[in-house]
């Protein structure tokens, strides 16, 4: 790997450490702040299981924040891992659990706003929502899990000390439970910015084993994660294990269980897949905030006995935090995109060019939108999206949705499909239907990636989106996955064009 491109990824290492030396507390910190588990146990578990998560499941999460704003160069990733870590960071100084989702979500809005690209508003609201969802959800399921336990304590009627045996070792297994959650869920805040711009490529040992390149990209920062968790994580933990309310051991179990419950919710792809095949309406798999969950968390028990214990005070400069959160990272990303594009001379967004030919307009009264406006602007060639955009707000083409269509099929990304670049295609996710379908375009140019998946969908019906329904969305994931990987290998550069 070329050293330029470590320097990049630093960055992302950067905002690991911090969401390790901030969000570690969320897992571990009523436990180390109860004092029944010794820092140094929970460092060591939290770093195992925040590992293991993020390899394993951490792809789920990825996708949404993807959606919201598709950072498209090395240089721009770099900013906005960076911008969001050095929030994250001033406010780990202060000692206040901040959301790591917040800055990351702050920091691409920034980079859109920087780039022109446009932000996905369907996915912002989704992101947002659950951070009201995500404190409540918590707060409801730590009320539920806390009358259940002291239920059982009291109808177990157990020596004080075998309690305390139990409530340890209950607080490790939770902890490390909360630990892969934690990685599964938020390893895409600390690496997400970077999977379009991936350095790493997949490689197979066999036909065993596969690993890709977003799995090494996310092991990297769950390293990254770990050594924050042992660097610099217990004056968090301290403020969450007793700065907010005083909890009892059988509490800071409670609020461990509740929170690693939510964030495993919003990440799992297997959880998500059973409520699909059940025709149920699925979790959306978004990297919700691990602070917001363990507070929400504690606060219900709180409330639950009266309210009298809380620390208001504490619970309104965490709140603050959050609110201002998503604001400072988007000003700091804004603000070092452009001193990093004009002074470093380093290209922080990749441009597009644009055109609305007549197979373009054909494809979009095929989806829905009205074309009577666009006429004007037939078979010109916009060079920036800034550009494009203009154009189409001066002929009152503004709603957001229409705007993104017409961004998505007009946009020109030339994709050649060459015999000797099959051999990278991963026979491991494609079918050997779908292999043999590139086979017969080989040698064809497609000026807009859709073309390219109508050209494959004529061919075999495997390359075929299905009606968008709950049942269908999954499958239609993973197809937009495996299409994605033709482009990625196909796809002529700008200057090669």
């Amino acid at each position: 790997m070329e050293v330029a491109v470590l320097i990049f990824l630093s960055s992302g290492l950067f905002l690991g450490w911090s969401l390790g030396a901030n969000d570690a507390a969320n897992v571990f910190g009523t436990a180390v702040g109860t004092r029944m588990v010794k820092f140094s146990t929970a460092a060591f578990v939290c770093s195992g299981f925040v590992i293991l998560g993020a390899v394993v499941s951490g792809a789920g999460a990825s996708h949404t924040l993807g959606k919201l704003g598709a950072v498209n160069a090395l240089g721009g990733s770099f900013v906005a891992a960076f911008s969001a870590a050095l929030t994250v960071y001033g406010m780990t100084r202060a000692g206040l659990p901040v959301s790591t989702s917040q800055a990351i979500v702050g920091a691409i809005i920034g980079w859109n706003l920087f780039s022109g690209f446009p932000t996905d508003t369907k996915a912002l609201y989704k992101i947002v929502g659950t951070w009201v969802a995500c404190p409540l959800l918590a707060g409801f399921i730590g009320v539920i899990l806390f009358k259940l336990t002291v239920s059982v304590v009291k109808w177990a009627k157990l020596h004080i000390y075998r309690l305390d045996a139990y409530t340890r070792l209950g607080l490790i297994l939770a902890g490390a439970f909360g630990s892969y959650a934690l990685g599964a869920n938020n390893i895409a805040n600390v690496m997400g910015v970077f999977v379009s711009a991936n350095p790493f490529t997949n490689f197979n040992v066999g036909d065993f084993f596969s690993f890709s390149g977003i799995q090494q990209l996310f092991l990297l920062g769950a390293l990254a994660i770990a050594v924050g968790v042992f660097t610099y994580s217990k004056k968090v933990m301290l403020t969450v294990g007793g700065g907010l309310l005083p909890l009892s051991p059988v509490g800071a179990w409670v609020v461990v269980v509740a929170h690693s419950i939510v964030l495993f919710l919003f990440a799992s792809q297997g959880l998500e897949h059973a409520l699909a095949s059940a025709g149920l309406p699925t979790i959306p798999l978004v990297p919700v905030s691990s602070s917001q969950a363990v507070v929400g968390a504690v606060i219900g028990i709180g409330l639950l006995k009266g309210g009298r214990g809380i620390k208001w005070r504490v619970l309104a400069n965490i709140a603050s935090g959050w609110v201002t959160t998503p604001v400072i990272a988007c000003l700091v990303c804004f603000v070092v995109l452009f001193f990093v594009q004009n002074v470093f001379n380093t290209v922080v967004y990749r441009d597009a060019s644009y055109v609305l030919s007549e197979p373009v307009l054909e494809r979009l009264e095929k989806d829905g939108v009205e074309t009577k406006r666009l006429e004007e602007l037939k078979n010109q060639q916009f060079q920036t999206v800034r550009g494009f955009r203009k154009a189409l707000r001066e002929r009152r083409v503004r709603t957001s949705s229409v705007v993104s269509k017409v961004l998505d099929r007009a946009k020109i990304d030339v994709v050649l499909i060459r015999n000797d670049k099959i051999w990278q295609l991963d026979n491991t996710s494609l079918t050997k239907a779908q292999v043999s379908s590139i086979w017969e375009i080989v040698g064809r140019r497609f000026d807009h990636t859709w073309m390219l998946d109508d050209a494959l969908a004529d061919i075999h019906e495997e390359w075929r989106s299905l009606p968008d329904t709950t049942v269908n969305k999954l499958y239609n994931r993973h197809l937009n996955g495996q299409r994605q990987q033709v482009y990625n290998i196909f796809r002529v550069q700008r200057q090669q064009e």
